[in-house]
């Protein structure tokens, strides 16, 4: 039986379908920096995945977002938000990266922030981009080869 392959529309996909399939690219993208993942079934302490590096020792506890956000829930729980915007992926360690937020930004005030105790940024202005820039990732969808010894 032959099966024919077509990319799938991502605008297509409902809420649910969008998780997934953003799960499994950065879960590639993860491979390159010598993680697996392994998906919750439920956001167990705030994480949808963990990710595992080959050392051994170190576990991540991951919420995948759809974009940049900070959240007072998610605060001392040693959570990473992982995230694709202006086409990169970006895993971040929420409570570091809000501190540096808040600090050079003025979302204390917003309502968001004051009655719901969240914040999210639709876009990347130049400013996030530069705070964002230590947890860029990227990866690829090729495998690696070993190296000709």
């Amino acid at each position: 039986m032959f099966l024919s392959f077509s990319p799938v529309a991502y605008t297509k996909l409902n809420a649910r379908q969008k998780e997934n399939y953003n799960f499994q690219k950065v879960s590639a993208v993860l491979a390159d920096y010598g993680f697996s993942t392994l998906r919750l079934s439920d956001d167990w302490q705030g994480a949808d995945f963990i990710a595992q590096h080959i050392n051994g020792e170190t576990f991540l506890k991951v919420q995948l977002k759809g974009r940049l956000l900070f959240d007072r829930k998610y605060v001392g729980k040693g959570l990473y938000i992982a995230f694709f915007g202006d086409g990169d992926w970006y895993l971040y360690p929420h409570d570091e990266l809000m501190l540096a937020v808040l600090a050079e930004t003025n979302i204390e005030a917003t309502r968001s922030w004051q009655e719901g105790g969240a914040y999210s940024f639709p876009s990347l202005s130049r400013q996030l981009i530069r705070l964002l820039a230590p947890y860029k990732i990227a990866g690829s969808t090729q495998p690696l080869q070993d190296e000709a010894t």
